[in-house]
């Protein structure tokens, strides 16, 4: 199965990097765009007997390595 993670930080959470685009956009001179917060995509493969079984699997992944849960958030699609 085919499946992405979203990782993104929580609410209330800083963001330099978000930041750091936003200025870096703005002296390009799109200064239409605000508010800017960065995260993080994974687009893996995954074996599994079903679809119940494949995102156990992924909570597992993020729980562990993927996300740091204590100032990330995440979501799992599965395709």
């Amino acid at each position: 199965m085919k499946a992405r993670i979203i990782v993104t930080l929580k609410t209330g959470v800083l963001d330099p990097q978000g930041k750091a685009i936003e200025a870096a956009l703005k002296s390009f001179g799109i200064d239409s765009v605000g508010g800017v917060r960065q995260g993080k995509v994974f687009d893996l493969d995954v074996e599994a007997a079903d679809r119940a079984a494949a995102e156990a699997t992924l909570k597992s992944a993020c729980d562990k390595l993927l996300a740091n849960t204590v100032v990330e958030n995440y979501t799992i699609e599965i395709a």
